[in-house]
């Protein structure tokens, strides 16, 4: 019987605030689905991080004939300045490994690299593209000293650090990480005073029943319970919309980062974003009725 009651009673408050219950779940669908693309995009720069990091290379360039790097006067390097550099490589501190790559093995990784565009790869002839040894790094953020040890170097044309050419992609997903966790933050703000507003205008639209409750006993709880439930299931419908949303964002933008940087979130990842999202959904319901009653509702 109290639960028929309780239920009946959160019937009438949705259906009577309905404008107001809407605005609440739309508000409460794109926070949280603001707050969920914002995890997920952390959780997707950490797991780049962790997958490029031994992958990050210092590329050294070596003369050609011709080359117009100022470094080599126009003189192809020599057999036994390779030689030198390699072994001056190997005995640099935070050298990790190194591996000389030849015209022909550069060739084919630039043929594997710009598969798309078959127009420059046809341009491209095997001797176009420079000789180069390829240092990977104990540690990958600590490149700058390698990088001076190479310089200057006798047959070094020149010397390119891949995480300079990354970093900027990295700090644009940070940035784009705190935007969406920002602009989430103010619509949760935004969604917890529509809540409070619409238990504070059921709970006025109901005070006759309310003073009737508290004159025959009925425990605060009780009396609270119908206008908290509301909220909750305002913030559970918005935080369902908000679950299609971050699977779409998973499906069409997400899945679409594996392809370009080999690695991207799994269903895993995002089933803990969605119920991390809802929670946080649902507990601010609760909380911004509660808070709005025991201001509101004086019972």
């Amino acid at each position: 019987m109290r639960a028929n009651f309780i239920f009946s009673e959160v019937w009438i408050g949705l259906r009577r605030n309905l404008t107001m219950t809407i605005a609440v779940v739309i508000t409460v669908a794109v926070s949280m689905a603001l707050l969920g693309v914002g995890l997920m995009i952390n959780s997707q720069v950490g797991l780049m991080n962790g997958y490029w990091a031994d992958k990050v290379e210092v590329s050294v360039f070596l003369c050609k004939k011709g080359t117009a790097m100022p470094a080599c006067n126009g003189k192809a390097i020599t057999p036994a300045q390779t030689k030198a550099l390699q072994e001056h490589i190997k005995n640099t501190p935070g050298v990790k490994g190194v591996l000389f790559e030849d015209e022909t093995a550069a060739y084919e990784n630039f043929k594997q690299s710009f598969s798309s565009n078959k127009a420059l790869v046809d341009a491209t002839k095997v001797e176009d593209l420079p000789q180069s040894f390829r240092i990977s790094l104990q540690d990958p953020d600590n490149y700058q000293p390698v990088i001076d040890a190479m310089k200057g170097q006798p047959g070094v044309a020149q010397v390119m650090d891949q995480k300079q050419l990354i970093s900027p992609f990295f700090n644009l997903l940070n940035t784009l990480a705190i935007a969406a966790l920002s602009v989430a933050i103010v619509l949760v703000l935004a969604a917890a005073l529509l809540i409070g507003n619409t238990v504070r205008l059921s709970a006025f639209n109901r005070r006759r029943e309310t003073g009737i409750m508290r004159l025959v006993g009925a425990s605060n709880l009780y009396i609270q319970l119908p206008f908290v439930m509301e909220g909750v299931i305002a913030g559970l419908v918005g935080g369902v919309f908000a679950a299609v949303i971050l699977i779409m964002a998973k499906v069409f933008l997400f899945d679409e980062v594996v392809t370009f940087f080999g690695t991207g979130l799994g269903w895993n990842d995002l089933a803990q974003t969605i119920t991390l999202t809802m929670i946080i959904g649902v507990v601010i319901c609760i909380l911004a009725s509660f808070v709005t009653l025991r201001r509101y509702l004086r019972v």
